[in-house]
């Protein structure tokens, strides 16, 4: 089995809620999505997407994507595309870093892989654990009482996590923080993620400010290397590592250092299902926890967040995100269907997607 053709096309994927806000005064109205077609020599055909968050989340972009691709589909014309440590071995020898760009490629390949052997996808990287998968919201920071009414919709709607964003505003982070956490069920779980949004000292006067015994975990606070490790010795509020966390190498050191209690697993940021798998073993030999999520996108994006998760003991898993709750477009069929706020990973062979190409359009680059 051989890499015939590699297509690239570009959706545009407004966001549901209008605009999304982060820390640092980002916002975000659309998503530039990069979906990948990659076909065999034999017909199998297979489905990836990388949707970056947008250009000052992490330094990745969506134009890069497809930058990154046009150095990348030409080493892997001819290439087995079952063999995914070799595809990632061209992958890396083509391009240095740039995880965002090989993703879309790599899930493909998974894709190919499990359809090939009439496998689904999580199954090949592990085996399903066969417990429903509990799905987190995303509640963009906003004044404190509308971020709760936000929560609230999502509880009704059956979900057991709820990520909560912040700015820089020590006092005002903490009555969002308070606002979003009344009401808590039992069973919920509470991300406060600021995105890299503070610095040690925003956030040890958001930690001193609030009333004692909210129980929640915080993810991402600060920028830098260096501002994680010094909060973390300074608080004994669970640290999440995100944005930092980028490669088994990362992870590896934030182990060795003993910088937190969990990483944020995001299929793209993280460079797609291989690298993932590797991943979520150190993770798993660390005793961390993980959410596994992506910084956005559509359906094909959720599809590999699924199979990924379906794997992780559930013991370590805390959530998943829907990422298709974020964007108006919907861009593949599947059997993805939430039920009181879980999902299964479905059992047809591949990622068990079927994208809808009257949306996708015509490629806008082909490399055969």
């Amino acid at each position: 089995m051989k890499i015939k053709t590699i297509d690239v096309f570009q959706v545009t994927l407004p966001y549901a809620g209008g605009v999304y806000r982060l820390s640092g005064g980002r916002e975000y109205s659309e998503f530039d999505a990069t979906i990948v077609r990659i076909t065999t020599a034999c017909g199998i055909e297979g489905w990836g997407e990388s949707t970056p968050f947008g250009s000052t989340y992490i330094a990745a972009h969506a134009k890069g994507v497809r930058a990154g691709i046009e150095e990348i589909a030409p080493s892997l014309l001819g290439k087995d595309p079952r063999h995914l440590d070799r595809i990632n071995e061209v992958m890396d020898n083509s391009l240095v870093g740039h995880n965002h760009a090989k993703t879309p490629i790599d899930v493909a390949c998974w894709d190919i892989f499990g359809k090939s052997v009439g496998m689904p996808v999580c199954d090949l990287l592990g085996g399903s654990t066969g417990d429903p998968l509990a799905l987190i919201s995303s509640i963009y920071a906003g004044e404190p009482e509308e971020m709760r009414g936000r929560v609230v919709l999502h509880r009704k709607a059956g979900y057991r996590g709820h990520s909560i964003k912040i700015t820089d505003d020590p006092q005002l982070n903490a009555n969002r923080i308070e606002a979003c956490l009344a009401g808590r069920k039992k069973g919920e779980y509470f991300i406060v993620d600021a995105n890299g949004g503070l610095t040690v000292e925003t956030a040890l006067r958001l930690i001193n400010t609030l009333p004692k015994g909210l129980d929640f975990v915080l993810e991402a606070p600060c920028a830098t290397w260096r501002e994680h490790i010094s909060l973390r010795r300074r608080t004994s509020i669970p640290i999440i590592w995100d944005e930092l966390a980028l490669s088994e190498e990362d992870i590896i050191q934030i182990v060795s250092e003993d910088g937190a209690e969990g990483i944020g697993l995001k299929v793209s940021k993280n460079g797609g299902l291989t690298k993932c798998r590797r991943q979520r073993d150190i993770c798993i030999a660390a005793g961390y926890s993980m959410s596994v999520q992506d910084t956005t996108g559509s359906d094909i994006a959720f599809a590999a967040i699924v199979h990924l998760a379906q794997t992780l003991p559930k013991k370590y898993l805390r959530c998943v995100l829907d990422c298709r709750d974020m964007v108006d477009i919907k861009t593949a069929d599947g059997n993805f269907d939430i039920a009181n706020g879980f999902v299964l990973a479905p059992k047809t062979p591949g990622l068990g997607v079927q994208p809808r190409l009257d949306i996708l359009g015509t490629p806008l680059m082909s490399y055969n």
